[in-house]
Order: C-alpha cells, then structure tokens, then sequence
C-alpha cells in the first residue's frame, strides 16, 4: 500500500470522523482475506500495515497444525454435536408479535440481507510461535490478483459503511424523544418513509394521525420514539400520535417553556381531534396559559398548525383536584365538583345547557379530562344531580329541617327538588349529616334564603 492511500485514510478521518485505527485495522482485515484467497497461501496468515509508510508486511505460518497444537499455540474452534437437539424457541409475546409484523413493512433500503454463515477459524498466539516457522511474503499489487484487489476493496467499503452505522446510531439513539424535520419520500397505508438527511426514518401506519395524508415532498415535524440498530443503518422510529411530540412543539414555540419558566405537568391527546395541556408556572409573574397562547394567540397558533387544526385547551396546573377537574373540563362551564380522594373519583355537577358541551362529541372532553388529571369523572347536569337526589331516603327531611326556620314548607320542597328547581350550593345532599347547621345559600326558585 502506497503512502498516498495511508494519507486518504487519514482523511476520510478527519471529513468523517471516523477513527482512523478502525480503518487500518479493517484494511488489514481485507488484504488478509484477500491474500488467502491467491494460491499458495497457508491457513494461518497475518497482515501488518505500517502506521508511518504505509508499507505491507504479509506473515505465514509454515508448521502443521499437529505441531502448532502440540506446542499449545493453536484453539481449534469447538466441533458441533450432531446428537445435539436444538434448543426450543421462546414463545412469542403479543408485543413481540406485533413488533415482528411491523417489521415486515420495514425500511425497503433497510432490508436484513442473507446472512453469511463463515466458518469459525482456528485462534492462534501469534506471539508463541516458534520465528523460524513464520515466514515473511513478499507482497505486490500484481501478486494478490484482480480479484483479491476486488475483495479488498469491498471489505473495505464494507467496514467504512459499519464505522458510519454504528456513528449514526449512537447519534440518534440520544435523540429519543426530538423532534425532527422531514421530507417525505414514500408514503402508503402500512408505513411512510421520511428523509431526515443523513438518514431515512419511518413513520408507521400505528403512529400516524388518522385522517392526515402524507404527499411526497411534504415537510413534516415528527418525535422520534425508537432507534433500532439495523443491518443498513439506524432504524428510526417516529410519531405524528405520540402526546411528546406537543410537548415538543410547545417548547420549540414557548420562551418560557425552553427556559423552565413554564413546565407541562400533563398531557391528554386524542391525535388529530383534540388536546390538553396542564402548564404550571416557575416565576412569580409568568402567566402560564398566556405565555403558551402568545400574543393575539400567535404561539398555540403554530402548534395547532403543525398539528393540522388539532384543537388544544391549555389548562392552569392545580394542586387541588375539585379545582383541577373544573378547569380541565374546559370549555365547559362547571357549577360544583365533589372528589372522592379514597376512589380517586370526581362528580361533576353543570348547568344543564354545559353539559354536551363538559362530556365531549362522543365522550372525548370528559375522556381527556379524566386522563389529564388522572382522576374518573362522572358528569351530571343539575336537574339530574337534583333528581337524583329527591330519591334518596331522608335527604328532603333533612333539608326541610334545615329550611323549618326560614319558613319553606316540607311538601314545597319535595316538589321543588322534584321538578329539578332547587339549586344547593356547596352541599352534597348525599351526606346530609354535612347539611345540618350550615349556613350555606339556598337558592329556592329564583330566591336567596
């Protein structure tokens, strides 16, 4: 090898950075394998390439293997028991069958090629061989051969293209959670193909947006959720569904957020039609909701874009679940809600005009409200609270007894609550024992007692 080739290799270091000795050592790899491959040469061969002048020196071993073993300086490689029953495969999982069919529409690029099955060679201590039985070959380009020149240059290519590899994939593999640009290349109903620049990623039917279509060429912001390590190259993983990728865009958008002024504490999303965010803020002064709105909403304007007309309530953090339920049923106005700390359950009371509006098109506001907080809600209108509570044995006599003073008549009220016309603010009538010397306000049609 001339000095000329030594000084490339040194170069594609310093333009790929790629270590220099893992291509010197490849190299040497190569032109081993290469130089098995010309007549004449033995099992045992080694490759030694000058660091400075790049010059080639080729060792062969001229001993039988009898004697190399006898001397213990040679490992023949284990033998393999034809007696020997296979082990049993492990049974597959759901999730590893799911993985194993996704990987199916894999990257086309990306495609696992054949394996080459190579036999085991024998290990010999070099440095425990007799001298005199190591000789030194004389090397030219003539003497390895057209093809031997050939084989060398692909191993060579070949450990480049792994050096490359393994670089991209520790790369990505810390990127887990960024989200990233793209332009896409090829799209259809099972996967599509994002070009990231250095590398392609996929974009899998399970992570996409229903409803959204993906035009070659179109750019698009996606999280990357997983990094696999594959036969030609990373295999990147991303998510157009995944509840990461707001929070991502919200802090690519949001000062605020980028600086730690403003945190997300929660995030509910049901891609492509609505989502919540609770924000919470850090700096006394610092208006969470505003800061993520932006002026004249110029800031969840964008989010909302990227997302493609995804509606987003962003909701004040709070501490107090009652006030925390009431808030993430936005837009909904709420009249009372009545936690459960034991079961972990909100009941929510509305007026009766909210409450389409507090439970969502098909449930979805309630839904994500109850995964934003983390609690179960049960969302009542006041005339079915009201109702419902007219049936419960002993709750209009202990209302009654409440109101005797105030001059309301027992059979009044029994039609009053009936009728869903009394409203009883603060109190839950299911535990009346909580009613009896309150002095909360009683709103009787329309009138403050």
């Amino acid at each position: 090898m001339s000095k000329e080739i030594l000084e490339a290799v040194y170069e594609l270091e310093r333009q790929k950075s790629i270590d220099s000795e893992v291509l010197l050592t490849a190299l040497e790899e190569a032109l081993r394998a290469a130089y098995k491959k010309t007549p004449g040469s033995g099992r045992h061969v080694k490759v030694e390439l000058d660091r400075e002048s790049g010059d080639i020196r080729v060792f062969q071993v001229n001993m039988p293997d009898e004697e190399l073993l006898e001397l213990g300086v040679l490992t023949l490689p284990p033998e393999p028991d034809p007696d020997a029953e296979p082990e049993p495969e492990p049974e597959e999982t759901a999730q590893e069958k799911r993985e194993r069919e996704r990987a199916r529409y894999d990257f086309r690029r990306n495609a696992p090629e054949e394996p080459v099955i190579e036999e085991p060679e024998p290990l010999l201590d070099w440095d425990r061989v007799p001298q005199e039985a190591i000789e030194v070959i004389d090397v030219s380009r003539d003497n390895f051969g057209r093809i031997a020149a050939q084989t060398a240059k692909q191993v060579i290519l070949q450990r480049i293209r792994e050096a490359e590899r393994e670089m991209m994939f520790e790369e990505y593999q810390d990127r887990v959670g960024d989200v990233v640009t793209g332009i896409v290349q090829q799209s259809d109903s099972r996967y599509c193909l994002v070009d990231l620049g250095k590398v392609e990623a996929l974009l899998p039917g399970s992570e996409q947006v229903p409803g959204e279509r993906y035009e070659h060429g179109a750019r698009i912001k996606a999280v990357i959720i997983d990094v696999r390590s594959g036969t030609k190259g990373p295999q990147i993983v991303l998510s157009r569904r995944s509840e990461e990728l707001i929070r991502e865009l919200f802090e690519l958008e949001v000062p605020e957020i980028a600086d730690g002024l403003v945190v997300i504490r929660a995030v509910a999303r049901e891609a492509g039609y609505r989502a919540k965010i609770a924000v919470e803020s850090r700096a006394q002064g610092v208006d969470p909701v505003g800061a993520c709105v932006g002026p004249r909403g110029s800031r969840v304007r964008m989010v909302v874009s990227e997302l493609r007309g995804e509606k987003i309530d962003i909701i004040p953090w709070n501490d107090e679940p009652a006030r925390f339920v009431a808030k993430a049923l936005a837009p909904a106005r709420v009249r009372e809600v009545v936690v459960d700390d034991d079961d972990q359950q909100a009941t929510v009371i509305v007026p009766d005009d909210q409450l389409s509006l507090a439970i969502g098109r098909e449930g979805q506001n309630a839904r994500l409200a109850a995964r934003l907080t983390g609690w179960r809600i049960d969302i009542r209108s006041e005339t079915e609270y009201a109702h419902e509570d007219s049936d419960e044995p002993g709750a209009a006599e202990t209302v009654g007894r409440y109101l005797d003073t105030r001059g309301i008549d027992e059979r009044r009220l029994r039609a009053l609550l009936k009728e869903g016309k009394v409203s009883i603010n603060g109190i839950v009538v299911r535990r009346p024992e909580r009613l009896v010397g309150s002095d909360d306000v009683v709103v009787v049609d329309g009138a403050t007692i």
